[in-house]
């Protein structure tokens, strides 16, 4: 079940709904990164150059353009590890388009689900960041543990993601409480299948991608999941 809806789903990251939801996510980033690096870049320069003058009073105007423009690259590099977190609330805003795309392509029979409120995504989006920052600060100083470090990776955002992205899928059919407690009736399936995300985010470049597979993975498990649910369901 769960490796039918991870295949399904990186099958369908190739397709031209997808493409066209990433190139925006993606542009959007850049974007912001842009904007990030423009003013931050300024805010030092403006801030630094006045600083070190005071300090230095002898110091040539060249030696601080030549700070500021070494500081700018710090900063380049240091956003460069931005865009995955960044990539991840951007795509955010964007899941239900492709829950949509996958419920319309692979259950056009079943009823679609309900689309969430801008400001319901918005939240969504800001807690994944949130998720991927704080998961990764975890098994970032569990990596200083000897013995566990690779495994703190994924078990921190194996469980994190696997709920979280869970939940969006469920609660596109279901109320938030009857979501959370599918999710922790299967709470073994989850954690799983949020280990296959884990894998897909510990990849470079791949993991730009991160959350619009998550997003169509869970999708598909959790229609698989609401199946068995109803086979098991007694019959009157």
């Amino acid at each position: 079940m769960i490796f039918d809806a991870a295949r399904t789903a990186a099958l369908e990251l190739l397709s031209p709904p997808f493409r066209a939801v990433f190139l925006k996510t993606l542009g959007l980033t850049l974007l912001a990164l842009v904007a990030l690096w423009l003013g931050l870049t300024s805010l030092v320069e403006w801030l630094a150059l006045p600083w070190l003058q005071t300090l230095l009073p002898g110091i040539p105007s060249w030696a601080g353009w030549l700070g500021g423009i070494i500081a700018a690259i710090a900063l380049a590099f240091g956003l460069a590890l931005l865009v995955a977190p960044v990539t991840a609330v951007i795509a955010g805003l964007f899941l239900d388009d492709v829950a949509e795309v996958v419920e319309r392509t692979d259950y056009p029979g079943d009823p679609a689900g309900r689309p969430m409120p801008a400001l319901r995504s918005l939240v969504l989006a800001i807690k994944f960041f949130g998720v991927v920052i704080s998961g990764n600060i975890v098994a970032l100083m569990l990596l200083l543990v000897p013995g566990i470090n690779i495994a703190a990776f994924f078990i921190v955002n194996g469980y994190l993601l696997g709920r979280e992205f869970f939940e969006f899928a469920a609660m596109r059919f279901r109320p938030e409480e009857e979501a959370r407690a599918l999710r922790r009736h299967h709470a073994g399936t989850v954690f799983l299948a949020g280990l296959v995300i884990a894998a897909f985010l510990a990849v470079p470049l791949l993991n730009l991608l991160t959350p619009l597979f998550a997003a169509a993975m869970m999708v598909h498990l959790h229609k698989a999941v609401s199946a068995r649910e109803v086979a098991r369901a007694p019959r009157r």
